[in-house]
This record gives C-alpha cells, structure tokens and sequence, in this order.
C-alpha cells in the first residue's frame, strides 16, 4: 500500500519541516493521460515512471471538454476517448498496478464526471483502486468542502491550484483548505510545453510560503530538466511535468514511447536531484 500524499511528503522533510528544495532536493510528479495509446500501455508507463524515479504520478482521466489542458493533452484524451476508455476501466488498471508502486497515484479529472457519478459512490471507487490524491482544475473553491470532506474520510487527498491571477485572499484560503500540496500553475493559460518560466512564478511561490509551509509542486509548461532544476532552486517542493510525456509516449510504437518517457524521467530527476549533473533533454 503506497503512503497518503503529505506522508509521502513528510517523510522526505526533515524534522524541522524546513522546504525540500532548501535541502536540494525536489520532488517529480510525471503526468499521463489513461487509455493513450491504450490501458496495456497505461499500466506498462506507471511502471517504468515508478521505475525511473517518479515521487507521484498523475494519472489524467480523459474527458470531453478538457479546458485546462494544452493541444498535446487534448490529443491524447481524444485518443483515449476513441478508443472507449472509461473509468471503471481505468481504475481496474490502477488496482491491478498500484501495490506494486512505491510512487502514490494522483487522480486528475475534471469536476463533472466526479458529479455524473455522486461524489460519494466516485471516491469510494477511486479509494477501494489504489488513488491517494485527486486534482480538479475546475472545482470552484466554493464548492470545495463538498469534495474535500468526504474525500478525506476515505483517505484522499484534494489538492487545489493557485494561478498567477490568484488574489492574496484567493491564495490564503486555497493554502488553507488544500491537502497533501498545493498546485502552483505557472502560467495563466493552458497545459503545454514552454521555452521558459517566467520569474513571476518564483515571486508567487514565496507569497505562498507567507501563508503555509505545505509543500508546493509547481506544473504548466515545465518539459525540460534546465527548467525543473530552476523550480528546485527557487524552492519547489515538486516540479509535475505532462505534456512533455504525453507527447514521448504518443511517438513511435509503444514501446519506443515507454523507453523515451524513462529516459526523460531519469533525466528530470537527476536534474532535481544532484547540483552540478550532467544531463541532456531527449
């Protein structure tokens, strides 16, 4: 059984609670959408990512109307889509694969498939598969305390996002209902691979550590290792990188997928890892 998300956390921090990047270290939570190319090559990547040093992997479950996701990302929940891929599928998958990880699994999914099912009957499902965390990018923080309450009854932890047009208020109150992290998009916008991280991001990150010591895991637009070792420096808890898998595991067959997502995931952890390693972007 794989440990919550802020235990998994916790026990990369020392006793002090102090960040992990101030000790040189960052977590690397990967993201791949289920059922692209299909669910045989979904349980095959959460190996190799689990393999190649993921700390958590998100899983996206593919949806109609993916507003926060960039054309790579949409590309692949079509795909996934197309082919049929449903939830209880999917979750047969994590079930079937989760006690072999030591990564925990991370949920993303959009707010109205968790509604068409009940939010109850939805996180018993998830709970009883192996999911430890879950991700919502369009659940109004308004509407939270409905998802987050009984979330944690059944041991799942609901982390919520700040984006750069967040207000200090806005900020305040998601760091203060968030479990297990705090998602920081960095960019206002979409999913999607970048050619630089704006220095806004690092300013947001220490507003957010004025009101919090939960840790931070920065996402949207990081696909390169340059770009997650500057996270870590500016003091990242975890650096989550997508469409850059995505996009790898989409390419050639399968298997050439598999091996060039290792690849980036053993060069994106070494990157966060080691402070003056060699690597280069495949």
């Amino acid at each position: 059984m794989t440990a919550h998300i802020s235990n998994y956390f916790s026990s990369l921090r020392n006793a002090q609670r102090d960040s992990l990047a101030s000790r040189n270290q960052c977590a690397l939570i990967p993201f791949v959408v289920a059922g692209d190319p299909d669910l045989e090559t979904t349980a095959e990547v959460l190996r190799v990512l689990d393999f190649n040093g993921a700390d958590l992997i998100e899983l996206g479950f593919p949806y109609s109307d993916p507003l926060a996701d960039g054309p790579v990302i949409q590309a692949a929940a079509n795909r996934a889509l197309q082919r049929g891929t449903k939830l209880e599928q999917v979750l047969e998958v994590v079930q079937a694969t989760s006690p072999s990880l030591k990564a925990p699994l991370i949920l993303f999914t959009y707010y109205n498939p968790i509604l068409n099912q009940g939010i109850e009957q939805f996180l018993n499902k998830i709970a009883i598969a192996g999911i430890r965390g879950l991700i919502v990018p369009d659940m109004p923080l308004e509407e939270a305390n409905e998802l987050l309450e009984p979330a944690a009854a059944m041991g799942i932890e609901v982390a919520l996002l700040v984006s750069p047009t967040s207000s200090k208020e806005r900020i305040k109150a998601i760091a203060h209902s968030s479990q297990g992290f705090i998602y920081l998009v960095s960019v206002t916008g979409v999913t999607g691979m970048r050619s630089h991280i704006s220095a806004d991001v690092k300013d947001l990150l220490m507003q957010i550590r004025t009101v919090t010591d939960k840790p931070i895991g920065i996402g949207f637009g990081v696909s390169e290792p340059e770009q997650a070792r500057q996270l870590r420096d500016w003091g990242a808890d975890a650096v989550i990188v997508g469409s850059a898998f995505v996009r790898r595991l989409a390419t050639g067959t399968p298997t050439q997928g598999l091996q060039a997502v290792g690849e980036l995931c053993r060069n994106l952890k070494a990157a966060i890892t080691t402070t003056e390693a060699k690597y280069a972007s495949p």
